[in-house]
């Protein structure tokens, strides 16, 4: 069985065709990615599925999307996370998770296809807050695994030990931030 998965990365390129006028910076949108994909992966016999699952963590809810390519023999996947605001202005309920539901898509594509955000909305549309360094994903494993430690850790000692054992780049995801943040809380009740 072949790995056809570095071939398609190396062969997908999604520029960044969207332009936002308030921000000044070019992005890409999920949809310029599948736009991108669909040309190289089809003829190798590959199709993507997209799916996406509310899940709670804490007190926060996230659209986690797994963007998935399948020919029936060889199955790749990457699942993204975007966290759900309470409420975003102009916007209604369905409206702010189809956003949240976007940003999920695009990470798991950038994901499952190499692609680098660096320069991306997300690391230059700052407004004020913390500038992203590079673009950092984290696998669902990965995930459950820090979910595992931190259900599992009693003191805050441990819990400081955990955070410190986390390589520095997974620190700054907002989903590992919850988690840690929320356990904090539950420790010093």
């Amino acid at each position: 069985m072949s790995n056809h998965l570095s071939i398609i990365q190396k062969q997908v390129k999604a520029p960044k065709g969207q332009f936002n006028s308030f921000g000044k910076y070019p992005y890409r949108s999920a949809e310029d990615i599948v736009e991108a994909v669909k040309p190289i992966i089809n003829p190798l016999g590959f199709s993507l599925i997209l799916s996406d699952e509310i899940v709670n963590l804490g007190n926060r809810f996230y659209v986690k999307a797994t963007a998935t390519i399948t020919n029936n023999t060889e199955t790749y996947f990457a699942v993204g996370y975007a966290r759900e605001e309470e409420t975003k202005k102009g916007m209604d309920g369905s409206q702010v998770t189809g956003s949240s539901s976007s940003y999920a898509r695009k990470y798991a594509l950038n994901g499952l296809f190499a692609l680098d955000d660096t320069k991306d909305s997300d690391a230059t549309n700052t407004h004020g807050k913390e500038q992203a360094k590079q673009s950092v994903s984290i696998s669902a494993s990965e995930l459950g695994e820090v979910k595992r430690l931190l259900d599992e850790c009693q003191t805050m000692d441990t819990l400081k030990e955990i955070w410190d054992d986390i390589e520095e780049p997974y620190q700054v995801l907002p989903i590992i931030k919850e988690l840690f943040t929320n356990r904090k809380k539950q420790l010093t009740k």
